[in-house]
């Protein structure tokens, strides 16, 4: 009420019946008191192709990466027909970091180390090293697949090994089944160390949010997520099924 000022009486009656539940933007619809949904991204989903064996920056998480660097997927854009995203240097946020705006096709550095951005997903970004060394790191198998917490378990975390990827694997519903995320605050943890929670569930707008951390890294931080939007854990995709103020339902995709 106050924007309109309070001049005289007269003025502030008129208001008070005339206005008071109106929204800024008038029109009738405002008064409800409910958020406002998120816009949703216009896609496409992905662009490019992910040849296997890449390493996956989830959406709102980072990856830890040989020579002691890291990696973010930080924002992403897409317009109908064009999908890029955002990726920050280092695998956790801190001031002044570097940002670079990719594509697939383009190349990063990061901590000396080249890597090709071979695709570009809403969900995440899929890096190709382009070293044979960087490869072989990547890929080495820990000397155990029990997780320990924190920095001990970056070789369960951060990874592209068949062995850890499949363990991961099995710890979620077989595909085409469902996995239940309870959205009381919990923390639910998977096997190679990977501990997922929901943020928030917004009923009104129908969206959710979804923390992922693994080795003290966050991992992955999906906001405004829907019904249908396509979320990845541990190198396995889910399809968003539903969400309620008690949990919310993810199909597996993926094998």
């Amino acid at each position: 009420m106050r924007r309109y000022g309070t001049t005289t009486a007269a003025a502030l009656a008129l208001l008070a019946l005339a206005a008071c539940g109106t929204s800024p933007g008038g029109g009738g619809g405002g008064g409800t008191g409910k958020p406002t949904p998120a816009a949703r991204d216009k896609g496409p989903a992905c662009v490019g192709e992910d040849p296997g064996a890449t390493v996956h920056v989830l959406r709102g998480g980072g990856f830890k990466l040989p020579g002691g660097g890291g990696v973010q997927y930080a924002d992403a854009t897409a317009d109908g027909t064009r999908r890029t995203a955002t990726l920050r240097d280092g695998a956790t946020y801190a001031s002044g970091q570097e940002e670079w705006k990719v594509a697939p096709g383009a190349e990063v550095t990061v901590s000396g180390h080249a890597y090709a951005v071979r695709q570009v997903c809403a969900h995440r970004v899929a890096l190709e090293p382009e070293s044979a060394e960087d490869r072989t790191a990547l890929a080495a198998e820990p000397a155990s697949l029990e997780p320990r917490q924190g920095a001990a378990d970056d070789a369960l975390c951060f990874t592209t090994g068949p062995a850890v990827r499949k363990a991961a694997t099995q710890g979620f519903p077989a595909k085409g089944d469902t996995l239940a995320l309870l959205a009381n605050g919990g923390v639910q943890r998977f096997p190679t160390g990977l501990s997922v929670t929901v943020a928030y569930v917004h009923q009104d707008t129908g969206t959710a949010g979804l923390d992922a951390n693994c080795a003290g890294v966050p991992v992955a931080g999906y906001e405004d997520v829907r019904a249908g939007d396509t979320v990845e854990l541990a190198g396995v995709e889910f399809e968003v099924a539903s969400l309620t103020d008690r949990a919310v339902r993810l199909t597996r995709t993926s094998d």
